[in-house]
């Protein structure tokens, strides 16, 4: 079995979802396949701004729907032949989307959307896409079926980003996959808690849908259809010499999406791997492409890195002071205060000298940081056992990932000597002791340069 997840550039209109049906019906013809569908490209986008509008009583919410009418009425006439498929599938549109219409009524009439009604505004979206793609291949006379992820999903109620049962999900799903249809498609992102009430799978959750089903059912393969040839080796408006890794390990697939590669992201993989499924990526414009294949074994390669990936609008915070060298429990009153805050810390270095720690986190919780630690470290920086918190922003995490690196003498001179040569500056340097991943921070103006350099350092000619 194969398990193939399309995501919203995938389905965005009816020549998209056309090409689909190419891919879905080829590969249908050696093995079951399983489909799940994002929502149409920009549906989701509009569901809530309907969603927030009939909330606030804006009449505007009927305009919003109205124009996800007619995207989707659009689309059945451009993809059904005949009058007859055209009339069943713009029947099973109509009733989807006058259901929606009178939840959002009923939202204007309370002027309140609770995260329970908002995640069964936000469920139509895949609920259309699905529905339309099954009534689309049935009219090319292929065996379709369309199955209600609220059927198999199992989630607890916490409405907007819900947890997974699995055990009673993996149960469910293999009972339902397991009655021979060539195809099934699924809507991604939906689920029901154990009341049958609609909850949804948070960021990326089609992605999880298909890593879930993958998991249950032992497919061969997860494959992620998108608007790309795979996962690059460095982010191509910045290095014009960028080029799609074939192979990556899971670890090394993690720690680029980690640091930007948005292809797929970490938690909606743990299914799969966990259970050493492999995971390739494809472009649904392109699909002979190879794309990018993730699995245990990872590259075949002698490269030591595998691919470079960064993030930006990033700050940084140095807390310093001779009063914190020695002293236990600073770096845990530290993270405690920003956790208080609700703010992620990216990255972290400090020296064994322990007079400085610096952090990395998100330009915009900076001052809320400043002022978190300020509160908390208040004695402190009266008496100066603390100094400053000095804070600088406008910078750029750049991380070099690649499994062969682990114990490999050379790549951290390799990486900082190109930097040097290139008069590149860097902030601050962290390291794990797993060595896959070097991570170090630059000036915002210097992330060009940074990338092309670090690329051609790895990856240019004369380099294996």
């Amino acid at each position: 079995m194969k398990v193939m997840k399309f995501g919203g550039s995938s389905l965005a209109d009816a020549p998209t979802m056309e090409a689909v049906g190419r891919i879905v019906q080829q590969a249908a013809q050696n093995e079951q396949v399983v489909v799940v569908c994002s929502a149409m490209k920009g549906i989701t986008d509009k569901l809530i701004q309907a969603a927030l509008a009939a909330e606030d009583a804006d009449s505007t919410h009927t305009e919003v729907i109205r124009s996800v009418r007619e995207k989707h009425e659009r689309t059945v006439g451009e993809l059904m032949d005949t009058s007859d498929e055209q009339e069943e599938a713009a029947g099973e549109v109509a009733k989807l989307l006058d259901e929606l219409e009178s939840i959002l009524h009923g939202v204007e009439l309370v002027r309140e959307c609770t995260p329970r009604t908002h995640d069964l505004v936000m469920s139509f979206g895949e609920l259309l896409s699905s529905t339309l793609l099954a009534r689309f291949l049935r009219s090319r006379g292929v065996g379709a079926k369309f199955v209600d992820a609220r059927r198999m999903i199992i989630t607890d109620s916490s409405h907007g980003s819900a947890h997974v049962d699995r055990a009673e999900t993996y149960r469910r799903i293999s009972s339902i996959m397991g009655t021979g249809e060539t195809i099934m498609v699924v809507p991604g992102f939906i689920a029901a808690d154990a009341e049958g009430v609609t909850t949804t799978l948070g960021r990326n959750g089609s992605d999880f849908t298909a890593s879930l089903v993958g998991a249950a059912v032992a497919a061969d393969e997860v494959q992620i259809w998108t608007d790309v040839d795979g996962i690059m080796s460095a982010d191509p408006r910045s290095v014009e010499q960028a080029f799609v890794v074939s192979e990556l390990s899971y670890e090394e697939a993690m720690e680029l999406s980690y640091f930007g590669a948005e292809v797929i992201h970490p938690y909606t993989m743990l299914p799969v791997v966990d259970r050493g499924i492999p995971i390739r990526i494809k472009n649904t414009m392109d699909p002979e492409q190879p794309g990018t294949l993730i699995s245990v074994e990872g590259a075949r390669t002698e490269r030591d890195v595998t691919g470079i990936a960064s993030i930006d609008n990033i700050a940084i915070i140095n807390v310093e002071g001779g009063g914190m060298v020695g002293v236990p429990g600073i770096a845990h009153r530290i993270f405690r205060a920003l956790a208080s805050a609700n703010i992620n810390i990216i990255m972290i270095s400090q020296a064994s000298s322990e007079h400085t720690i610096c952090l990395a986190l998100r330009r915009e919780e900076a001052s809320a940081a400043v002022a978190a630690l300020e509160s908390e470290f208040a004695t402190e920086r009266k008496d100066q056992t603390i100094r400053q918190f000095e804070l600088q922003t406008d910078l750029e995490i750049v991380a070099v990932i690649g499994e062969r690196m682990r114990g490999k003498p050379g790549v951290s001179g390799r990486l900082f000597g190109a930097m040097g040569r290139a008069g590149l500056s860097v902030h601050a340097i962290a390291q794990g002791s797993s060595e896959r991943n070097i991570s170090f921070i630059v000036a915002a103006a210097d992330r060009d340069a940074t990338l092309r350099t670090v690329h051609d350092a790895f990856f240019g000619e004369g380099t294996s």
